[in-house]
């Protein structure tokens, strides 16, 4: 008998956990509970927390606002990573509270340069010859329809 494939991707709960943790680190950001001036002074999101699947390492993918700052709100979140722990413990109902380590989101630059790909000379072109085909195919149709 074959075994199930093993389901690609995170489970149900570390999907769960990774948001319950995600908003406690983003409100704990937003309110200014971590008494710390680099943080004070940067307006920080948190896009993403993933876990490991025994839940005992978070991984948090923050990014400032504007993306001005990254190292220095890494090495202030990385300062107050005890009390962040703490917190999370608190918050969110778990046996153990996960290691935490904080890393910059690198999906906006990623979209950026996609957005830049995509406004090359090159693909405008490429996706004009594509539009032009389709249209002389619907009108191909058309006639052939007529007759």
């Amino acid at each position: 008998m074959a075994k199930p494939a093993k389901p690609s991707g995170p489970s149900q709960r570390q999907l769960r956990v990774g948001e319950l943790i995600r908003h406690a680190i983003a409100d704990m950001l937003a309110r200014g509970d971590i008494h710390d001036d680099v943080l004070a002074k940067h307006v920080v999101t948190v896009p993403e927390v993933r876990l490991s699947p025994d839940l005992k390492l978070a991984t948090a993918y923050i990014m400032p606002l504007g993306g001005q700052d990254v190292k220095p709100v890494l090495k202030a979140l990385e300062a107050n990573k005890r009390y962040i722990r703490g917190e999370i413990a608190h918050r969110v109902n778990l046996k153990y509270a996960p290691d935490i380590r904080f890393r910059a989101d690198e999906s906006f630059a990623e979209a950026e340069r996609i957005d830049a790909l995509l406004d090359t000379e090159a693909v405008r072109r490429d996706t004009q010859v594509q539009r032009l085909k389709i249209d002389q195919d619907q009108e191909d149709d058309d006639r052939d329809h007529d007759h």
